[in-house]
């Protein structure tokens, strides 16, 4: 990955290279922490928010949220096709693997998308449903 702190810091960012790296972990990092306090049914609104606020002031805050919540929007659709297997009662089983990869993954790839944006790098998630850019 870059080393250069301000390769995302452009002459159209408002804030600066510190604060967009503070933007882009607290990104990464909401989708982790509401996936955990909504049970898997509002993880996506951390990184929308921020995408939002801040999507004209940093293109690192900018693209940083914008994956965060493309891969909080597919562990979304995971989650519900977990729910849907469940309700299937034969598909039970299935429905538990798809939860557990689904939480583990909620869990273990913010924190090192969180890790890279500490470097000013952009993280590549797992997977996602390319929405926002």
């Amino acid at each position: 990955m870059n080393n250069d702190p301000d390769m995302y810091q452009t002459n159209r960012d408002s804030i600066g290279a510190d604060e967009s790296r503070t933007w882009a972990i607290l990104a990464h990092l909401s989708t982790a922490a509401s996936t955990i306090f909504s049970a898997g049914w509002l993880g996506f609104v951390g990184p929308l928010l921020i995408w939002l606020f801040f999507r004209d002031k940093s293109m690192l805050v900018r693209k940083a949220s914008a994956r965060s919540f493309n891969f909080a929007l597919a562990l979304w659709v995971i989650s519900m096709i977990a729910w849907i297997c469940f309700f299937t009662i034969i598909l039970i089983p299935v429905a538990i693997i798809l939860w557990v990869v689904g939480f583990i993954l909620s869990l273990w790839s913010p924190i090192r998308a969180a890790m890279a944006a500490n470097r000013g790098d952009i993280y590549r998630y797992p997977f996602s449903i390319p929405i926002l850019h």
